[in-house]
């Protein structure tokens, strides 16, 4: 297991506008290295934005403060992304020389061992993004910052790829920014959630439960009792 220490992402300030809509406030945002951070908010709140500026997908934010993200971070969104001229190892090892065996190992990992010489329309949505999984994490990224990756994957297969995702992360180790929709996922893979409301950080919630975590679990309970609440969606109109 690869053992980071120190802070992998402090943001101070970051402000982000579209036109006269301010959508990110002056986020303050620490992330320690290997830590699973999981992003919830209603939508448009700017969870995607914020992801999108780590990213450094985005050159119009702005703000006062400091700003220190590793050069070394990985994006994985809810498409896979994967070139369906190339195939799978090509995918997976994109612009890295000489990594055809680091790639093999990496699918491997993410249970696409023998695929290496499948076209990405052969694959499943739930492999295609095991394989965009792989092309992240191949790179041994310090900072993985992941868009709603299992939003378009049924129920079961999204049960098995929360699964992977905490392996992966507990053996490669890298910090991980989750933006995500769901708050049973946020609570089911995350040391901390943050809710984001009207630009700024309005929760921050330590999530100090053992894995593998059951939503049967009272802490878990509460805790999605809490999340919910500070989205405003309450006993009455969340069903």
């Amino acid at each position: 297991m690869k053992v980071r220490s120190g802070r992998a992402v402090r943001v101070r300030g970051l402000v982000r506008g579209f036109g006269d809509r301010v959508v990110l406030d002056g986020i303050d945002l620490d992330i320690a290295a290997g830590e699973f951070v999981a992003l919830l908010g209603r939508s448009g709140s700017g969870k995607s934005t914020l992801l999108r500026a780590l990213a450094d997908l985005d050159h119009d934010v702005s703000g006062s403060g400091e700003a220190s993200v590793p050069d070394n971070r990985a994006v994985v969104f809810q498409d896979s992304r994967l070139l369906p001229w190339a195939r799978v190892l090509d995918n997976v090892t994109l612009g890295l020389s000489g990594a055809a065996e680091r790639g093999r190992a990496m699918l491997a990992e993410v249970g696409l061992a023998g695929r290496e010489r499948s076209w990405p329309n052969a694959l499943s949505g739930g492999e295609q993004q095991r394989a965009a999984l792989a092309r992240s994490l191949v790179r041994e990224p310090e900072l993985l910052l992941a868009d709603e990756p299992f939003g378009a994957l049924d129920a079961l297969t999204r049960i098995r790829m929360h699964r992977l995702l905490r392996e992966l992360c507990a053996r490669h180790r890298p910090a991980v920014l989750l933006v995500t929709h769901d708050v049973d996922e946020a609570i089911t893979l995350a040391d901390r959630v943050l809710v984001l409301d009207r630009g700024t950080i309005a929760v921050n919630r330590e999530i100090d439960l053992p894995a593998p975590r059951s939503h049967r679990d009272p802490g878990f309970i509460d805790h999605r009792d809490a999340l919910l609440a500070a989205l405003g969606v309450t006993e009455d109109n969340h069903g």
